[in-house]
């Protein structure tokens, strides 16, 4: 039985990544341990009670376990209760039942992130990039876009870029007064930073330089290297006299700039990591944009578990809100979308 069709009452047993564990103490001073459980279908909380010797070992953070357990619905969420766990050796793992991916295959995000890119008009824009993706050494192709919350699994960072310019494309379109390349741009590499944040798919944790320096500024720092790289601040090498806005090469710093001012500036505010806020009005599109893609994603997360008529447990990153999941929410009103090669047509 999968995660995603557990439900209260059921008795499980099967095997599960243990994407997260810590030792607590009760409020009767006694140990547990309270872990996060995966497979590719979702992510369940999970408590084992009664602690013995060497079951922090056992339950470590990246082990796959043989898991016996009651699931029970606690605050509006399931929850298993572990009664037993046990080694699974490395030849019986498959990571493809144990890992969650994106809704469509490497291949395909691939094809479209090469459609966007292909898209941009301004050369060296589009050489920017490329070259800010190539610095990544292919860890954009297939990199978690984070450890908890929204998009953490296999392929979520170019999910979640992609997602973010299918809807840049629209609201440039609504919008003729934004730079297209710019807002393009900025919604395919603003989260670049996490392919050094965060440790990877499997187990995914945050690196040295995650816990300490964060996606924002690692971001920062590549597209930073990648301008330098392809000449866009050579302005910055003329003489004195020779720096004025009129130059040739003063609009390729401008552009630059103005691309480092997303990275810089796509959490919207600094109380939410952004060491400043969006002064462009591009800036101000990516960082919407970003919000909203994240919130949608928590959204659906939130729901999956839920039947139409009832709430979601509160969320901590809405402001500990509880959604309601409307009973018009099973009539999926919505139409179905594009085939990803009418996708890939209509971005040319």
């Amino acid at each position: 039985m999968s995660i995603k069709d557990l439900r209260d009452g059921d008795h499980y047993f099967g095997r599960l990544l243990v994407a997260d564990m810590r030792r607590c103490l009760s409020g009767k001073g006694k140990s547990y341990l309270s872990l996060s459980l995966q497979d590719k279908t979702g992510v369940i909380e999970a408590k084992k009670w009664d602690v013995d010797e060497g079951d922090e070992e056992l339950f470590a953070k990246g082990k796959v376990l043989r898991i016996e357990g009651d699931v029970l619905l606690y605050n509006k969420a399931l929850q298993m209760k572990i009664k037993s766990g046990s080694q699974v050796s490395t030849e019986e793992i498959d990571w493809g039942e144990l890992l969650q991916s994106a809704p469509l295959t490497q291949e395909e995000l691939t094809k479209k992130y090469q459609a966007y890119l292909d898209s941009l008009a301004n050369p060296d824009i589009r050489k920017l990039v490329e070259e800010v993706v190539r610095l990544s050494q292919g860890r954009y192709f297939y990199w978690p876009g984070a450890v908890r919350n929204h998009h953490e699994f296999t392929c979520g960072l170019l999910y979640h870029s992609l997602t973010m310019a299918d809807l840049a494309v629209k609201v440039c379109e609504v919008y003729p007064s934004l730079n297209r390349d710019i807002v393009l741009a900025g919604t395919l590499i603003h989260d670049i930073g996490k392919t050094i944040e965060l440790s990877g798919p499997q187990a995914c944790s945050f690196t040295i330089e995650g816990k300490l320096l964060g996606h924002v500024s690692l971001g920062f720092s590549l597209v930073d290297k990648a301008a330098h790289d392809i000449g866009l601040f050579a302005f910055d090498d003329l003489k004195e006299e020779e720096k004025t806005p009129d130059h040739p090469l003063y609009a390729k710093k401008e552009l630059a700039v103005t691309i480092e001012h997303i990275m810089l500036s796509h959490h919207g505010k600094q109380e939410f990591g952004s060491p400043v806020i969006p002064l462009t009005r591009e800036a101000l599109a990516v960082s919407f944009i970003d919000d909203f893609d994240a919130k949608m994603m928590i959204l659906d997360k939130a729901y999956e578990p839920i039947m139409p008529g009832e709430s979601t447990a509160k969320i901590f990153s809405m402001d500990d809100r509880y959604f309601y999941k409307p009973t018009y929410a099973k009539e999926n009103p919505s139409p179905a979308g594009l085939s990803l090669e009418e996708e890939m047509e209509a971005i040319k």
